[in-house]
């Protein structure tokens, strides 16, 4: 029979390292659920000049009616950072350009802050 007459070494997490990982873990996860819904709706921004610039390049729409049809794309995706009337509208060599530049302030614990700067585009 063999007999171990050395102490094996432990391998794995103590009580204490478990600990502080979780806690960055717990952090990590309460930025991020407040950092995607911005996100989430500057992609939605994105993607509906987009489809805003391709359809009124199409046709030769005046800046009203431009607008009108982000506003009612805006409206089907519950974005409230901007209006129709904050987009920048620009024809450059017969295409329509549509973009926008904003801020969003996002609470996080107390009253500290994260403010964050968006610019999209049509391109």
């Amino acid at each position: 029979m063999y007999y171990f007459t050395a102490i094996q070494q432990q391998k794995g997490f103590s009580l204490s390292g478990l600990l502080v990982v979780s806690f960055f873990l717990i952090l990590l996860s309460l930025l991020g659920m407040k950092l995607v819904p911005a996100y989430l709706e500057y992609s939605s921004i994105q993607k509906n000049l987009v489809a805003t610039a391709k359809e009124v390049g199409i046709q030769d729409s005046d800046f009203n009616q431009i607008r009108l049809a982000f506003a009612k794309r805006a409206q089907i995706d519950n974005i409230k950072s901007i209006t129709a009337q904050d987009i920048k509208i620009n024809k450059v060599n017969g295409r329509t350009i549509l973009s926008t530049q904003y801020s969003k302030q996002i609470p996080l614990v107390s009253n500290l802050s994260l403010k964050i700067d968006f610019e999209a585009t049509s391109e």
